[in-house]
């Protein structure tokens, strides 16, 4: 009895701190002007996704989270949307690729902060965002998608045209075997 009590206080130390807590970020992919109602490349409905951005935006600034804004390279228009604006001590990245890790410091960022965990939210759904989650997942990370922070528009294929809801959809359906793909306020609720 007393070697299984002494094996359980010598073992306790490790079986409590073996497991660290994972380190989350927020992702905020190019919600930029050019992407809203004005722009050069107006999306179907990009208020109402920036709007659900804004909420998971508050909840990392509220717990003093890790937050980076990325934005592409592309004028006129370019400026990371007012709704959320990034704070002094957010990082912003500039690229110039689809995908977000490309030719920038991301990565080195994330990992001098020794995130696992990212949450990603954006425009366009078929496009940055999707890019960055494929590239996330396989530099390792876990990947959460909040599904309605995210928009994009109608897209044309051949004589086709591709309604945003299904490109919107069907890219979610894809990313699925990439990332956890989950509505803002269920994200918020299990975040809690």
């Amino acid at each position: 009895m007393r070697k299984i009590i002494l094996f359980l206080v010598l073992a306790m130390p490790v079986l409590l701190f073996s497991q660290q807590p994972s380190k989350t970020a927020l992702l905020l992919i190019d919600i930029q002007d050019f992407y809203f109602p004005g722009g050069n490349s107006a999306l179907v409905e990009p208020e109402a996704a920036a709007q659900k951005a804004v909420l998971v935006l508050h909840d990392f600034r509220s717990k003093n989270r890790l937050v980076v804004h990325i934005r592409h390279e592309y004028e006129p228009g370019g400026n990371i949307h007012q709704l959320v604006k990034p704070l002094a001590n957010e990082k912003v990245i500039s690229k110039k690729e689809v995908n977000s890790f490309k030719d920038t410091d991301l990565l080195d960022y994330l990992l001098e902060n020794e995130i696992d965990t990212l949450v990603l939210a954006g425009m366009q759904t078929h496009m940055c965002l999707e890019g960055a989650v494929r590239a996330a997942h396989d530099f390792g990370f876990d990947c959460i998608v909040i599904q309605d922070a995210c928009a994009t528009k109608d897209l044309v294929y051949e004589k086709y045209l591709i309604p945003a809801k299904e490109v919107h959809l069907s890219t979610l359906h894809t990313l699925r075997a990439y990332a956890k793909i989950q509505n803002a306020n269920d994200y918020l609720d299990m975040d809690k």
